[in-house]
């Protein structure tokens, strides 16, 4: 692994992606132009993603997932028996269908746009899931290179869906397994290529904690029944563990956050990390990528008896809105952090990716890029006082 600073800036995942990009994807979705023809047109985002984040300074880098649909969606390219499914095709197998349209209708999330893969048969896989993403990212980047993957509980349990998967898998435990081999084989390939880090996306785990009990929100396709929270924590943990056991020479994080499909704060979830935290800390990873920069995220005393336990992934800049952070301001949220985290145990990132949604982008490139500059000026910053 290359020399990592003190301070190291990375970044969740998704950059947000051009109009031309999406009408690409949208016409190799409905098979207009071929997979060759569409990583063509990709290619040109993923060098103006890269160029983006080397230029704001960033240390640890992505493709921006400029060529998936979404944050985990894009495995139903990859992966034979599932269906990407939009979630208005989903509402004719729920069983209230009518309360759930109220839901989304109050979470501003849009039924057409977004996406979920389904597990319709049994799941297979020829040749990889994002091997050809980190194989362009690493041809044109000299920096750390991460690569995001869905999660194992995010994907079992967006994936399991009743009355479509059941056939299958009868349960969605039954799909873990498969899901758990297909992450674990993905890993090792990543790992034997030279990736520097790994980040599995687990955001729907707030939904667990706090979502309401009558709730199925759209995030992260969580549409599978509910359950006890303390279950499914518990089920999380396992299937991560079960995941990166034994594998070795690669950093592993887990992303966390509270939803990043609106710009309207008030849908998205509240809460501090006091409820998730036991159980992250059981998780064989080595790095928390957290969303903390809102007043969502709740109070840091949280992390009080859990210090320097893991790493921290702090986010530090709000993806969703047009502000730019002053590098000063992020200097002093690091400090109050530093309480519980030594500073060789932080990297600084946004809250989320700037385009988790290929239709949803949050964001300019413009202002996604002032963001990381400034992240990149308070490393500088914080560098100088602690190297």
């Amino acid at each position: 692994m290359k020399d990592t600073p003190l301070f190291p800036v990375s970044v969740v995942g998704s950059w947000t992606r051009p109009a031309w990009l999406v009408q690409a994807l949208r016409r190799r979705q409905a098979g207009e132009i071929s997979a060759a023809e569409f990583n063509r047109v990709a290619d040109d985002a993923v060098l103006a993603a890269i160029k983006y984040q080397e230029d704001a300074g960033v240390d640890i880098v992505t493709d921006g997932e400029v060529r998936r649909d979404n944050f985990y969606s894009f495995v139903v390219e990859k992966i034979a028996g599932m269906k990407l499914m939009k979630v208005s095709e989903l509402l004719d197998y729920m069983k209230d269908r009518a309360g759930f349209e109220e839901i989304l209708r109050a979470l501003d999330v849009p039924a057409f746009a977004i996406k979920s893969p389904i597990a319709v048969e049994k799941l297979t896989v020829a040749n990889g899931l994002t091997l050809d993403e980190l194989e362009f990212l690493k041809a044109h980047t000299d920096r750390q290179t991460k690569i995001p993957l869905p999660g194992p509980y995010l994907l079992t349990r967006s994936a399991w869906f009743e009355g479509l998967s059941d056939k299958a898998y009868p349960t969605r435990e039954d799909l873990a397994k498969d899901v758990v081999t297909i992450l674990r084989n993905e890993i090792v390939a990543l790992k034997e290529r030279g990736v520097d880090f790994i980040q599995l996306d687990e955001p729907s785990l707030t939904q667990v904690v706090f979502g309401d009990e009558a709730e199925q929100t759209f995030m992260c396709a969580a549409l599978g029944s509910r359950r006890d929270p303390t279950e499914e924590l518990e089920f999380a943990v396992r299937l991560m563990n079960e995941t990166v056991d034994g594998i070795s020479g690669v950093k592993f994080g887990v992303h966390i956050c509270r939803g990043n499909w609106s710009r309207k704060e008030d849908v998205l979830l509240t809460g501090n990390y006091g409820p998730l935290l036991p159980y992250l800390m059981r998780m064989h990873i080595d790095q928390l990528v957290l969303e903390m920069a809102t007043p969502r995220a709740g109070e840091l005393e949280v992390f009080k008896e859990y210090r320097n336990e893991k790493e921290l992934g702090l986010g530090v800049v709000n993806p969703r809105t047009d502000e730019i952070e002053e590098p000063a301001a992020i200097v002093q949220s690091v400090k109050q952090v530093l309480e519980y985290f030594d500073p060789d145990k932080i990297t600084l990132n946004p809250d989320c990716g700037f385009g988790t949604f290929a239709e949803r982008c949050v964001n300019t490139p413009e202002i996604a890029y002032r963001k990381l500059q400034a992240i990149g000026e308070a490393a500088k910053l914080l560098r100088r006082e602690y190297a």
